[in-house]
């Protein structure tokens, strides 16, 4: 089964990223190639990806004659969408596991970040029962 990971961050814990020490920020970025790594030899990462910050982002809408408008930029809130994992693995508890290890990279002074991680199935048809 399909997984998608979505590492959802407080603006808080990530906006003052460059303010990190140059130790921590090595630890995190390093705890995330292990981990990116592993889930590479076990056959479980179909895909992972860090974005951009929300100041970088635009809500697009269609007009009238379906040409594209563009408007500011991602809305203000505490939370923004900091990257994704999508895996291929056995069972949702494999996935709640991976979530968890991905939710305690570590941030400044080694503490860990304990990031929501929200986990979802994707669906390439109906959806199974149970999941």
């Amino acid at each position: 089964m399909k997984y998608i990971l979505l590492m959802n961050t407080m603006k808080a814990n990530c906006e003052p990223l460059a303010g990190w020490s140059q130790k921590a920020f090595q630890a995190h970025c390093g705890f995330m190639i292990a981990i990116d790594k592993e889930l590479r030899e076990s056959g479980e990462i179909v895909a992972a990806e860090g974005l951009s910050f929300p100041d970088q982002a635009r809500l697009v809408r269609a007009d009238k004659d379906g040409l594209p408008i563009t408007d500011g930029i991602f809305p203000e809130g505490k939370e923004f969408l900091a990257g994704f994992w999508i895996i291929d693995v056995e069972t949702k508890e494999r996935a709640y596991a991976i979530a968890a290890r991905v939710s305690a990279a570590p941030g400044p002074d080694g503490k860990p970040l304990n990031m929501p991680i929200e986990v979802r199935q994707v669906m390439s048809g109906r959806p199974s029962s149970g999941s």
